[in-house]
């Protein structure tokens, strides 16, 4: 049986290939999201990906995760610097959870180096660009099948 993993992208991260590619590379959301559907059924996940721009639709999603998934990828974006709220359900949820970025934020601006919702995960993988949602998924992937 395939296990269920949700992928949640925060704010700005629909703008991927669109913005910023010396920091976020060139690959959009769609591409990546491709990316992770052929690791996933190689790996028998089934992926969902989610994308939203407001805070209180990713908190809803995080809610959904413990009845619905057997895991939680997410890459907060902004939020990650910001939300209490969402690290708080982070908090909440008693499934696997790992965050990720594209960008390494602890080599950016001072406000960035600090994840907030990294203390509601089981760990963090940053600085790979596209890459991180693959290395994201194989770290679930560990977790939810050990």
């Amino acid at each position: 049986m395939n296990k269920k993993i949700i992928i949640i992208n925060g704010p700005n991260l629909n703008l991927l290939g669109q913005r910023e590619d010396d920091i976020y590379g060139k690959d959009s959301l769609d591409t990546i999201k491709n990316k992770c559907e052929i690791l996933g059924k190689s790996k028998k996940i089934e992926i969902t990906f989610f994308q939203s721009n407001n805070e209180g639709e990713i908190i809803n999603k995080i809610h959904e995760v413990e009845k619905f998934y057997d895991g939680l990828v997410i890459n907060p974006a902004a939020f990650t610097h910001t939300s209490v709220a969402i690290l708080d359900s982070l908090r909440a949820l008693n499934k696997p959870k790992i965050e990720i970025h594209l960008s390494n934020i602890y080599s950016r601006e001072e406000y960035r180096k600090k994840s907030i919702t990294s203390e509601g995960v089981h760990g963090l993988i940053c600085g790979f660009g596209a890459n991180s949602y693959i290395l994201g998924i194989e770290a679930i992937s560990n977790l939810i099948y050990n």
